[in-house]
């Protein structure tokens, strides 16, 4: 089909040849936070894109010097941006924008919290730019780790692009032997016609994970009479602290289906003046499935036990009834964003982005009962999150006075965040049954008011000092939590301002070499889910707190950047203390709960490099190594991880990325990221990490290969870890993963 497509798209090219195409003013989408940002950045671009196993976009951030996505399988809705400073525990110290609209998640600050990647496409993309620290008065302190801007194609004659994927993975680990994949199709069309431009993006995704989880469990001493005797099946290991434990069988095996559809439409009123509107729906069906290995002496196997116990070799091993329980969930999320730039003359410029995130529906419904007769029916929770999302608006102006030296740029930032989570009983868990009595709600509300000025001013033909300024208005109110062991709480409102000064100098001491100071002052203020969201997991608590400070960054880089080794070369050194930081943590009182960390400190040095045609026509080389000394210097609410390394931050990263055109036809590439130690506690105390729990030191390397087969179409195959190499960060990543790629486009 796609062949026979691309023959008639061919033939009207050929018939579009000899037509005199109307002159079109060409503008860029990128928006002035990155025109002359005070800090460090890397970039992508959709050419790069293609030498990388891209399935979703988040992809191919993949070699981007100290950045990780945790992304554990292909559907993932949990990935989240790690940096240099920050660890894969944090999502609300990263930002991610596509064409100036947020779809960063800063409704909580855990994996739960991720980016919505799913409203962007990666046949849509023109280029991604990253930025490193909060200096940019233009962000907000959540800027603190990294900054994800994507810019959207802006077609200006018909075009259209579509690509089919299949991937999958033979995975083995403990009593799982068994291959996860699926498939993906996604098309782009768009187009200009006169002052209009229209871009539409569709895509499917069908997709089965690995085991996220296992179910595990630690001897309780002598079993008794009414413990199920299990003959065979069970795995003995040790935990990430070293102690010693079975493994009870596979969960969180996550089957889902993703449907996005976008449309994008844009306006051009002059030369100057453009408005565009984007409108994004997103869907997700997803069910989580569970695999016992546990077996009786006749072979049957083992989901629960009477007693809550099963009998292995004569030792009694929880087996709580939740331990194997499935998950279905249903969610559909839409996105409505409005753009406008307009040059009003040769020194002013306005921008203006207005965006809405809604959760239309999102329901999730897990049994209490015992599986296999769960599977069935039987009695459950049924949490509604409908009604959750932000909104957000950003006026900003650019003045650059002729002559002067200076680029002023100036705005106005307001969000609210909305946490809305409702959880009934339900005498049957599945679709078709019906809420019982509410047992645990979450609601609240986050809104901050921001103003801001930065300077970029030209010293001197060598020097540039930027200052920047920014104030924010936080507040946190409608704050309510409920559950049957806690009763119904609200809270009273909060508001509170904060200032942060910017300031950078930037040195061109060669034509070839840049040197730049920055420093920055930040604040990262509490998520709604930090402040209201107390839920209740089986016999625990996850406590929030209405109380908590915002985090208290500053941060300092110096960076050298130009011409070197036939490429460029940046070098940069970094150091971010943060005081009230913010973790959830186990303190001395046995409370689990979002603390304050009194102060933490990441320091280190990040390089990278890039260059084309080295060596030889055609081979294109890129790489970087980050050191990070994260400490934690002071906690007094856990004295024991004073002086302990901050969790989920490597000491040592490395990315090397190779693509050779080895002719018009042919491209070859590989990529290798190598991460070191890290812990998944902030006393270290998971010191054995080569286990499910733990936090892996790991290397692992890509390929793929390409050939364009025909002007309109391309196929590819590519092996993401080739080496099949284990590794875990708490969960285990994909094992060896097979791609293909079948692609258009015109």
């Amino acid at each position: 089909m796609m062949a026979v497509l691309a023959a008639g798209l061919q033939a009207a090219a050929q018939a579009e040849e000899s037509a005199m195409l109307r002159e079109v003013a060409v503008q860029s989408g990128r928006s002035s936070v990155v025109d002359g940002n005070p800090s460090a950045s890397a970039q992508v671009t959709a050419e790069d894109m293609r030498d990388i196993n891209v399935t979703n976009v988040e992809d191919a951030l993949r070699y981007v010097p100290s950045l990780h996505v945790r992304k554990r399988y292909i559907g993932d809705r949990n990935s989240i941006v790690a940096s240099r400073t920050s660890g894969t525990q944090q999502s609300a110290r990263s930002l991610v924008y596509a064409d100036g609209l947020l779809l960063s998640n800063l409704l909580g600050n855990s994996f739960a919290y991720p980016p919505r990647w799913n409203m962007v496409g990666a046949e849509e993309v023109e280029s991604i730019d990253v930025l490193y620290g909060s200096f940019s008065a233009l962000l907000p302190g959540n800027a603190a780790g990294a900054t994800v801007l994507m810019t959207t194609r802006q077609p200006q004659q018909f075009e259209a692009h579509a690509r089919a994927q299949v991937f999958t993975q033979h995975y083995s680990l403990y009593g799982t032997d068994a291959s996860f994949g699926g498939h993906q199709e996604q098309a782009f069309l768009g187009g200009r016609e006169g002052a209009l431009s229209w871009s539409l993006m569709l895509n499917h995704l069908d997709s089965k994970s690995q085991p996220m989880s296992f179910a595990t469990a630690a001897s309780k001493g002598a079993a008794l009479g009414g413990d199920a005797v299990v003959s065979s099946g069970f795995y003995r290991d040790k935990d990430p602290a070293g102690k010693d434990r079975v493994i009870l069988g596979a969960t969180s095996i996550d089957r889902n289906f993703q449907d996005i559809a976008k449309l994008r439409v844009a306006y051009d009123f002059s030369r100057d003046t453009r408005a565009a509107v984007t409108l994004a729906q997103w869907r997700n069906d997803s069910y989580s499935n569970s695999q016992t290995y546990l077996r009786g002496a006749a072979g049957n196997e083992i989901w629960s036990s009477a007693s809550g116990n099963v009998n292995i070799d004569g030792r009694r091993y929880g087996l709580a009834a939740s331990a194997f329980a499935p998950s279905d969930r249903n969610e559909e999320n839409r996105l409505l964003g409005l753009t406008l730039e307009s040059r009003l003359n040769a020194q002013w410029r306005l921008e203006t982005a207005v965006s809405k995130y809604d959760t239309l529906r999102d329901v999730t419904r897990a049994p209490t009962v015992t599986r296999p007769a769960a599977d069935a029916g039987g009695a459950g929770n049924i949490t509604f999150a409908d009604g959750t999302g932000w909104q957000n608006l950003d006026l900003r102006a650019v003045w650059t006075p002729a002559g002067s030296g200076h680029k002023v740029t100036f705005g106005y930032h307001y969000d609210e965040y909305t946490l809305r989570s409702l959880r009934y009983g339900a005498a049957n868990w599945r679709r078709d049954g019906s809420v019982g009595a509410m047992n645990n709600l979450s609601e609240g509300k986050t809104r901050t008011d921001a103003f801001y000025v930065q300077d970029a001013w030209k010293l001197a033909p060598r020097w540039e000092l930027t200052l920047g300024l920014r104030h924010e208005n936080w507040q946190a109110y409608d704050g309510r939590i409920f559950t049957t062991t806690l009763g119904d709480n609200r809270f009273a409102s909060r508001n509170q301002g904060f200032t942060s000064p910017k300031a950078s100098l930037a040195w061109q001491a060669t034509p070839d070499w840049l040197l730049r100071l920055s420093l920055a002052q930040a604040y990262r203020m509490p998520t709604v889910s930090e402040l209201f969201q107390t839920e209740s997991r089986g016999n625990a608590t996850a406590i929030s707190d209405p109380n908590l400070k915002p985090e208290h960054v500053f941060y300092k880089d110096l960076t050298a950047e130009g011409s070197a080794l036939g490429g460029n070369l940046r070098v940069s050194l970094f150091e971010e203390v943060v005081r009230d930081a913010l973790y959830s943590q186990t303190d001395i009182n046995l409370v689990t709960s979002n603390q304050n960390v009194d102060k933490v400190r990441a320091r280190g040095f990040e390089t990278a490099y890039q260059a084309k045609n080295v060596g030889l026509a055609g081979l294109d080389l890129g790489g970087s190594l980050t050191y990070t000394d994260a400490k934690i210097l002071e906690n007094h609410r856990l004295p024991a991880s004073q002086g302990r390394v901050m969790p989920r931050i490597p000491d040592w990263r490395l990315s090397l990325f190779a693509a050779y055109r080895i002719d018009e036809r042919w491209t070859a590439s590989a990529g290798l990221k190598y991460s070191g130690r890290q812990f998944n506690t902030l006393d270290n105390s998971d010191t054995h990490q080569d286990t499910f729990g733990g936090t892996s030191k790991y290397t692992t390397l890509d390929t793929r290969l390409s050939y364009r087969f025909h002007k309109l179409m391309s196929a590819s195959i590519g092996i993401d870890n080739l080496t099949n190499e284990k590794y875990y960060v708490f969960h285990p990543y994909p094992q060896r993963t097979v791609h293909a790629e079948l692609r258009m486009d015109y």
